[in-house]
């Protein structure tokens, strides 16, 4: 038996600097890549949030999830079984799985990372599990503290070694790529698992640039300076007359919504959380600001979950039913247009992500129709360090969403709306036949509408460009994790060859 998990504290991968970018010319054969991502990785550790939906090149979960968004076996050798009770989950495991670092995956692999999910930051998602134990070397099972439909879509964590050999602190994982440097603040460097159970990869090297503002990243491409990346559908769109150019659009369960914080005396206020859904025109922010490319939202749930998407659950775009609304709360116009109620001005700050387009573009357009009502909402372009202490307070352009299962974008939502939305949202839980759940979610879409919590305003396409060198690309509808370390075009990478 190995000793207990330490690769929790020393997944860190020392920074340096680099000057040029690798030529993306597919090396040798068409064996490497380059690509540009607009958002860097704080981790590398599955247990502090990295990878959370899967297929992040380096790690492989018990489980993954299928390009129609089902779940197949990935280290285990079947899908996980529960008992009659839905109390525990039992995973068989394969036998033929190594570690990058040599070592033999086994039970006391997973046994070590799921007891350190629940210490460290990753256990938020895990609050169900109760505790995971080793029946025989190849075979665990998970103890639940109530019944949980989901659970085995979390099982995509990545699973650690339970010991860390490499003396270096390098990822080690059992993925099909493998770490070979992070220069952080730049790109990161990954070649191929020549031990992959799955298959070694074609393509043998990764390297994905980060490049956070998306016109640097478009006008890089168009330099030649990189084989793919992510851009907002607008900009992709001037790479379609590009000779062996490939542009992609992904449809999404990633929704665009502004929060609403309950602790603020305006956005927390039912009249105007109302009035912002009525006043929102969501069809012109996708017709101006995404050339098209997007799906309304009024609820987080998208058309991709179709079991359980109810098409009612809508606001109509109804400025005058916005204004009546915000009459009926007690907000007065004032001499300036913003209302007022009992001396507080309709008021708030909308805080977006610096160099994010498209959420600048829609928290700009959002801002407004709220101004069109008598709301005055003050954009705040901030990083993400700045974001992060004021979400309590301030509102933020935000992005969620997955395509597997409506819990695992739903249930953290509780507390934020109605005691309807709550009880729908345990019940979806908790409840195992598939009908049921399906009924549960549409009645929180219902009680959403009739207390919204937030607006939410588009799913977006995600829009991808890449060089037209490889076979093997499988559109998926994308989750919020997306781009070269995610999903997207990339997510079967290691199963790409050359032209």
């Amino acid at each position: 038996m190995r000793s207990p998990l330490l690769l929790v504290l020393l997944l860190t991968v020392a920074a340096c600097t680099e000057t040029a970018t690798p030529s993306p010319d597919g090396g040798s054969n068409g064996t490497s890549i380059v690509l540009a991502d607009r958002d860097e990785p704080t981790t590398l550790n599955p247990l502090l949030g990295y990878g959370a939906q899967g297929v992040s090149k380096i790690y492989d979960g018990l489980v993954e999830h299928r390009q129609d968004g089902t779940l197949k076996p990935q280290l285990a050798a079947d899908l996980p079984e529960p008992a009659a009770d839905g109390l525990s989950w039992t995973v068989k495991l394969r036998g033929d799985v190594k570690f990058t670092d040599g070592s033999t995956f086994g039970a006391e692999d997973v046994v070590a990372t799921y007891q350190a999910a629940l210490q460290n930051p990753v256990k938020d998602r895990f609050g169900t599990l109760k505790g995971v134990e080793q029946l025989d070397p190849s075979t665990v099972r998970f103890a639940l503290n109530q019944q949980h439909a989901a659970f085995p879509h979390l099982l995509v964590l990545g699973v650690l070694p339970s010991e860390q050999a490499n003396a270096t602190g390098q990822p080690v994982g059992t993925g099909p790529y493998k770490v070979t440097d992070w220069k952080k603040g730049d790109r990161l460097l990954l070649e191929a698992n020549e031990g992959y159970f799955d298959g070694t990869p074609k393509v043998k090297k990764l390297t994905v640039v980060f490049v956070t503002d998306d016109n640097q990243r478009a006008r890089r491409m168009q330099d030649g300076e990189f084989d793919g990346t992510v851009l907002p559908p607008k900009i992709a769109a001037t790479f379609t007359s590009r000779s062996r150019t490939l542009v992609q659009y992904h449809r999404s369960a990633d929704y665009r919504a502004v929060t609403l914080p309950a602790g603020h005396p305006v956005t927390g206020n039912t009249a105007i959380r109302l009035a912002l859904n009525f006043a929102a025109n969501r069809q012109g922010m996708i017709d101006s600001l995404l050339d098209g490319k997007g799906t309304i939202a009024y609820t987080p749930v998208p058309d991709a979950l179709a079991e359980e998407f109810d098409p009612t659950a809508k606001f109509r775009f109804d400025k005058t039913e916005a204004a009546r609304q915000l009459d009926l709360g007690g907000w007065v116009a004032g001499q300036d247009g913003i209302r007022v109620r009992e001396g507080v001005a309709a008021r708030f700050t909308l805080m977006y992500p610096l160099g994010d387009d498209l959420r600048a573009d829609l928290a700009t357009a959002f801002a407004a129709d709220a101004k069109a009502v008598g709301v005055d909402v003050q954009l705040a372009g901030l990083s993400w360090d700045a974001i992060r202490p004021r979400m309590v307070q301030d509102a933020l352009l935000y992005g969620e969403g997955s395509p597997f299962d409506p819990d695992l974008m739903l249930y953290g939502l509780r507390g934020q709306g109605s005691p309807a939305s709550d009880a729908a949202l345990e019940n979806g839980r908790k409840l195992i036949d598939p009908a049921q759940r399906a009924v549960a979610y549409k009645l929180f879409q219902q009680a959403f509408v009739a207390a919204p919590s937030m607006v939410v305003l588009v799913f977006p396409e995600h829009a991808y460009v890449m060089r037209d060198a490889w076979n093997g690309y499988q559109a998926v509808v994308d989750p919020n994790s997306y781009g070269a370390l995610a999903w997207g075009p990339w997510w079967n990478l290691d199963k790409w060859e050359p032209k």
